[in-house]
Parts: structure tokens; sequence; C-alpha cells
């Protein structure tokens, strides 16, 4: 037998091939045997895993799913680390489908974190949402459409991965910036989340550890605008701000909030204007949102609750069930290529809670 050292060297060799061949990886499908053992490759990389974390339950889905995701563990305690707290994670995601719920969870790549962790990297801290007490959209007898699906029009941009940095307001705030610069002038733009990361503090938002995209539209409309992503490109950690009014893409002239709690505005914005920022409260079990409406009674629907900014896009119905279309900043290999639906009615989990959207210019 191998000696530990050893062990540990191959299988991280292993794990690194898995990495680079990740890209090729995207139609592997958990419920097909055949394909995960087809070739001498995929055995060897199993085998290597299965040393080091035995034939317990769970070990050859850990091992498919490093495989899949291309991790990489640095040593033996780490990897039968990881593998506890993924096993702990599918039992939570198999026991949640067989409930029978409006929505189904699945394995993605968080699966090997546990749930502080993805709160440290993943979700602010909670803010508070007093600007949106009192909001100022106006509503009109204008008849909603049944159901709207910004995607369709053209004008929402791309879904981003924020990565290991709490700015999730700052790609909410992006995101609908995005889609109103595309609304207002006919074609698209990618905006600079890092801008807002270095430089929005004076407008009470911490860059990597939380802030809300209301105040970020209060920074870009006084700062004098917000740059394009190629100018200030996104590192994902907090730096120093590096704000150039030579390559601002896009201006703010004001913004509009949302009245707290009131549903009736966020369906009418959402409706018959364009996209919205909003933030609701992301709790354990979301983070493998894979399909269907989530809802959730472990969630609060208070401004002091919302951890997590992103972009409502749409709404509709699904098997009866009224929900919200949201874009995430998570990448497009999480959830529904990237987005998720959330029910609509109640304020579930705080949805309209922090909700605003620009002006633009």
């Amino acid at each position: 037998m191998a000696r530990p050292v050893q062990l540990v060297s191959s299988v991280i060799l292993l794990l690194c091939c898995a990495a680079a061949a990740s890209a090729s990886a995207s139609s592997f499908d958990d419920s097909n045997p055949i394909r995960l053992v087809s070739s001498d490759g995929l055995r060897d990389f199993e085998t290597s895993v299965l040393q080091v974390i035995g034939q317990a339950r769970h070990a050859l889905s850990f091992a498919r799913f490093a495989r899949r995701y291309g991790k990489i563990y640095e040593s033996v305690e780490e990897m039968k680390l990881r593998f506890a707290t993924f096993s702990k994670n599918l039992d939570l995601i198999r026991s949640t489908n067989c409930k029978g719920l409006s929505y189904r969870l699945g394995l993605n790549k968080f699966a090997d974190w546990s749930w502080e962790e993805f709160q440290r990297h993943r979700l602010g801290a909670a803010q508070n949402c007093s600007a949106t007490t009192k909001g100022n959209h106006k509503l009109t007898a204008d008849v909603l459409p049944e159901t709207k699906d910004w995607r369709e029009s053209g004008i929402v941009s791309p879904v981003k991965d924020q990565g290991h940095c709490g700015s999730c307001w700052t790609f909410s705030t992006t995101g609908s910036l995005e889609a109103a610069y595309h609304q207002a002038f006919g074609k698209g733009i990618s905006l600079s989340e890092q801008q807002l990361v270095d430089c929005a503090q004076a407008f009470n938002n911490q860059g990597c550890n939380g802030g809300l995209p209301s105040q970020a539209f209060e920074y870009i409309k006084y700062n004098g605008g917000l740059d394009t992503e190629e100018a200030y490109p996104y590192t994902g950690k907090d730096g120093v701000c590096k704000f150039s009014s030579e390559n601002v893409g896009v201006q703010v002239l004001d913004s509009v909030n949302i009245t707290l709690g009131a549903e009736d505005e966020l369906q009418h914005a959402v409706g018959l204007v364009r996209p919205v920022s909003v933030a609701f409260e992301v709790v354990d079990g979301f983070r493998f949102y894979k399909s269907g409406v989530y809802s959730s009674t472990k969630c609060g629907n208070t401004p002091m609750d919302v951890n997590h900014a992103v972009v409502a896009v749409g709404y509709g119905v699904e098997d009866g069930v009224p929900y919200w279309l949201i874009k995430n900043s998570w990448g497009e290999n999480w959830g529904d290529h990237g987005y998720f639906k959330i029910k609509m009615g109640k304020n579930m989990c705080g949805i309209a809670t922090c909700a605003s959207y620009p002006v633009v210019a």
C-alpha cells in the first residue's frame, strides 16, 4: 500500500487533471453509471479517492463529484473533512427532494462547503433597507402582462460569477444597470462590479462584506458614473479605488425604490418598466437549488433578514404556483443556468424588501 504522502500526491495530481478537463465534462450525468465508468482514467481517479475515504456510504458519489468540479484537496485530512460535509449536504438534498415540494435541489460546486463557509464567501452581511421603507415607484392603470421574461427582449446581460467575495450587491447593481442601458440605447454593455467594491464605501457599502444596490445607485449618481468591466476588471477582493471618469460606461440620473414588501409595486415595475434589483434571505438548502419554484418556512421577510442581492427579470406561473424569475450571480452552472424561481406572494424570503431600479443616461 502506498504511503500517505505518496497517496495524497497521487490524488492531488488526479484532481488537477480533472480540473483541466472540467470544461469537457459539462455533459456529465450523475444518473448514467455507464458514462461514469467508461474510461480507465475515471476508474483510476475514483479508485484513488476511495483509497482515502474508504467504501463508506456516498463515497462513490463524492469521487464523481470531485472529478466533475475539478476539486483540489491538499491533504488526506482535508479530503476526509470535505467528504463528511458532502455527505451531510447530499442527505439534505435527497431528503428535501423526497418531500414533493414545488422545487428540487441538486448537487453543485458548493456541495463540499459547510453552510458557514458558504455564508462567508457568497453572502453579504444583513443590510438595513431603510431607503425602501416608503418607495417612489408610481403605479398606473396599465394592464400587466400575465407573464414576463425580459430575457426574451434581449436586454438581460449574461450571468456572472461573484467568486469568493460577498459582492452580490454589486452584481445586482450592474445587472439592472446593464439591462437599463441596453433598453435605453439598444446595445449591450458590461459594467464594473470591482469599482463598486473598491469605491462605494462612503455610501454605506462594505465591499466584499456586503452592500445594497439602492446605495450603489446613489454612489454612481453622485460619483459621476460607473466604469466598464473592461476598463475596471473584477478581482473578487477588496482593493484601492481606481475609478477614472474617462472610462465611464453609464451614468445614473436617479433611482426608484419599491415600497418595502409591496409585491404589487414590484410586479408593476418588472412587468412594465425593466428588470429590478432585489434582495432576499438565503437559508441553508437554497444554495443547492436546481429547478422549480423555491419557497421556505425558515427565511424571514424583514429589512434585517436579507443577505443576498439579485435581479428580478420576470414572473410567471409554474404548475399553479406564481413565481418571480431571478438572475443570480453564482455562475451559469448554478441552478437553472444561473437563474432561479421563487414563490410570489407574502414577500417570500423578503424578495420585495429591498427592491429598486435605476434611471440611466
